[in-house]
């Protein structure tokens, strides 16, 4: 029998769960799924609080493959686990094509076709995340180019498609072009196809199908979805995108009842400052999100960190209260599902120091704690992103294709920009922290 922790919501029901992993008989009780209730995650009767990270990259490693790693996958895992980190937000697809800065391979090749060995990549990492009793959000496609994403399904139905940051094509171009996908029902129909391929495969290595996987916490629809860039684009495609929203979380639950369906959205900062759109985006799924990016949003500067940050500081704690005000009007919880800053000078290797990310760190993880102690929507937060033991492969921090040292910067970004490494140490001992904090004032059983 496999080792897994255990789901369980306390002494008398942890004796009736079943225990994933079992080459062995399931007991009568089913196993336990996070769900929602109201403004809650649950797991069974006990409160779930999310102290997670983004892992984008966790099926690139587990593929059996040149351009996978498993003993590093085990390793960062462990990682993880150690630091107390109890959900992983990760990649369940990437579609190859022309677009520049896509990752390759991806989950669908060129020609549509999928790519067995990255969909045996994403059972191995989802079984080795279960193993530690962790679980993970499987987003299943990407608004913006680093994985291909939405772009790349228009082009494969249009035939032509925009890169992002083309100086042919200034923002907003990219965003309003990618949001064409919302009405094009053959790309919708080429993304819906990978959906139901991944919410109904059975996982290679457990032989348990996704949907009975206690591992999984949310299925996603896709990192960072927009409705468009300009204001006028976002009017031209809001119903549609509406639709589609409404439209894939129902295929989901239909081929999945058990397990919670999640958007993926920035929020108010992906729609214009829309908060009718971003409450009318959440009807469908179980929770909200929020991503918040200071140094891509302007409201701080990588080389001045020191004079920008109280201003930034204000309006990163003036987004979390907008969003906590959302998701009490919608009565649904509130993850911070990314959010991520520089280090310091805007370094990007291991040895420049992190004192403002630090201060960043805990004004997230104060507000997630009061929340918890306040039994409010805000229900944890997932920090973008682990980096581990990978290591820039070039002078110039860039990734170019075949490189192999994946880390949390996706490979349009400079490598080292926004994650944490394992040498981190100031850095960990913030995490540890606000780790410390999550069973605090419970009455009832905490989960791990």
């Amino acid at each position: 029998m496999d080792r897994r922790t255990l789901l369980a919501t306390g002494t008398a029901a942890a004796a009736s769960l079943w225990l994933p992993g079992c080459s062995g008989a399931a007991t009568s009780a089913a196993p336990a799924f996070i769900r929602r209730d109201g403004q809650r995650l649950l797991l069974g009767e006990a409160p779930y609080r999310v102290v997670g990270a983004n892992m984008w990259y966790a099926a690139w490693l587990g593929a059996n493959a040149p351009y996978g790693n498993r003993p590093r996958l085990l390793r960062e895992l462990d990682r993880l686990q150690a630091l107390g980190l109890n959900n992983l937000r990760i990649m369940a697809a990437a579609e190859e094509g022309p677009l520049k800065n896509s990752i390759k391979p991806g989950f669908t090749l060129p020609d549509g076709s999928s790519n067995a060995a990255l969909l045996e990549g994403l059972d191995f990492a989802v079984a080795e995340i279960g193993k530690r009793g962790m679980t993970c959000v499987l987003a299943l496609s990407n608004f913006w180019e680093w994985s291909g994403g939405l772009q790349t399904l228009l082009q494969r139905v249009t035939g032509s498609y925009i890169d992002m940051n083309d100086p042919a094509h200034p923002w907003p171009a990219f965003a309003d072009a990618t949001a064409e996908f919302y009405a094009n029902p053959q790309a919708v129909e080429l993304y819906h196809a990978h959906v139901r391929a991944v919410v109904g495969r059975t996982n290679s290595v457990t032989g348990q199908p996704y949907a009975a996987d206690p591992a999984v916490m949310s299925w996603q629809l896709t990192n960072e979805p927009r409705p468009g860039g300009s204001d006028a684009a976002i009017a031209e495609h809001r119903q549609a995108y509406l639709d589609w929203i409404a439209g894939t979380a129902a295929l989901i639950r239909g081929i999945d009842p058990n397990h919670m369906v999640s958007l993926g959205q920035e929020g108010t900062q992906g729609c214009n400052g829309d908060a009718g759109l971003v409450a009318a985006a959440h009807e469908h799924v179980d929770y909200l999100t929020a991503h918040i990016w200071p140094l891509n949003w302007g409201w701080v500067t990588g080389d001045d960190l020191a004079g920008t940050w109280p201003a930034g500081e204000r309006l990163v704690a003036d987004y979390i209260a907008t969003h906590r005000q959302l998701a009490t009007q919608i009565d649904k919880p509130l993850l911070i599902e990314e959010f991520g800053f520089p280090r310091d000078a805007e370094g990007y290797g291991p040895e420049a120091t992190t004192q403002f990310r630090q201060r960043y760190y805990r004004t997230i993880y104060d507000a997630v704690e009061q929340s918890w102690r306040e039994s409010g929507p805000i229900q944890g937060s997932n920090f973008w992103a682990w980096n581990g033991e990978a290591r820039a492969a070039h002078e110039d921090f860039r990734f170019k294709d075949g490189d192999l040292a994946y880390m949390g910067d996706p490979p349009h970004e400079p490598q080292g920009w926004y994650g944490n490494f394992n040498s981190d140490a100031a850095m960990l001992d913030v995490i540890r922290a606000h780790v410390a904090m999550k069973c605090e004032g419970l009455q009832e059983p905490c989960p791990a």
